[in-house]
């Protein structure tokens, strides 16, 4: 194949999530969008019986340029392009249960679509929701995305995961650990590596510059050391540090009140301690259009922030809104990678075919 195409209209790596829930007719209707299909090429991994079942679900059609993965991937097409990879029948797949099946499914979509933005012929990965008892069953150890994507990419390179829901981003310090577990992981080192992350995925979202709260850990952000020391020994002198490297930082405050500053628009993000101290604040707020954004990687990797919703799968009434924000977002930040590459005289080493592997 020749050059990539020189498109200003980014490449987003489209993988389909688990088969068994609301992931097949979310990515029909995705697919069929007029409104995403004018800002990007998608390159689609899956299979087209999966896809076909789902807009039947959905009550539409979708239009496609179907290839096999030994095909190369059309530079010009102006249609999406779906990687037919027959990776699953259709008797293959147990509604509204996680299965081995549909975990090597999405696994192996995921992959594909990963390879494919690391070898430079996409900007952007997005995939519809996985169901993380299913990709345990296909995948030894599988923690969470972010130790997949590792894996995929055989990289260690420092990642998080980002809530963002319109305007507001929540980053944390801590993730996947037990509850018990986080006063000990946090660190001056950990908070200051979280929020220059925050800093630079945020930028390349096009905040300049994000200001972002630091949430405490303690109730009342410690109350002056009455209710814990991590504020004044940790978290202060960690914020501290990063205003000295020049990042718009304020904190830390309570918890219970700083995202309710953030939606006031005080702040673009607010940077919390552990998972649900931002989690649940961020889907109170708005759960049907939440995302979820994996970002430290040299391409964002997008999805909507809600789980398989097996309770409605097959039903036809699967609520788009958090999706379409996932992939409008890997659309944007995908520009700006797409930019930067140009900018840069070229992309990383070309992919022959659509496979990846």
């Amino acid at each position: 194949m020749s050059a990539r195409s020189s498109s200003t209209k980014p490449t987003v790596a489209f993988a389909m999530g688990d088969p068994a829930g609301i992931s097949p007719e979310l990515a029909a209707k995705l697919i069929a969008s007029d409104e995403i299909r004018s800002q990007a090429h998608l390159v689609i991994y899956g299979d087209r019986r999966i896809l076909d079942q789902g807009a039947k679900v959905a009550g539409l059609g979708v239009d496609v340029d179907a290839i096999s993965p030994d095909d190369a991937i059309p530079v010009d097409s102006t249609r999406p392009v779906f990687v037919d990879l027959q990776n699953l029948s259709l008797d293959q797949v147990t509604p509204a249960t996680a299965t081995l099946e549909g975990g090597l499914f999405a696994t192996e979509n995921f992959r594909r679509a990963l390879l494919l933005a690391q070898s430079g012929r996409a900007d952007a990965v997005f995939f519809t929701p996985f169901n993380k008892k299913a990709m345990r069953l296909a995948y030894d150890g599988y923690d969470d995305e972010i130790r997949f994507v590792r894996d995929v990419l055989k990289t260690s390179a420092p990642a998080s995961e980002f809530n963002v829901l319109g305007n507001l981003w929540n980053a944390r310090v801590t993730s996947h650990i037990p509850l018990s577990r986080v006063a000990s992981a946090i660190s001056e080192q950990a908070i200051l590596r979280s929020l220059t992350l925050a800093d630079r995925c945020m930028r390349a979202a096009g905040f300049n510059p994000p200001r972002i709260a630091v949430a405490g850990l303690n109730p009342h952000a410690g109350d002056g050391g009455n209710f814990g020391r991590e504020e004044i020994d940790v978290i202060e002198p960690a914020v501290q540090q990063a205003i000295a490297q020049g990042l718009t930082v304020e904190g830390p405050f309570p918890s219970d009140t700083v995202f309710l500053r953030a939606n006031n628009g005080d702040f673009d993000a607010v940077l919390t301690m552990y998972h649900d101290q931002g989690q649940i604040a961020m889907k109170l707020m708005g759960f049907d259009r939440g995302i979820t954004l994996i970002g430290g990687f040299p391409f964002p990797i997008c999805t909507p922030a809600h789980g398989t919703a097996y309770e409605i799968a097959g039903r036809g009434i699967a609520n788009l809104g958090a999706s379409r924000e996932a992939l409008l977002l890997a659309i944007r930040m995908g520009s700006e990678v797409l930019a930067r590459r140009q900018a840069e005289g070229g992309t990383a080493p070309e992919l022959a075919v659509a496979g990846a592997s």
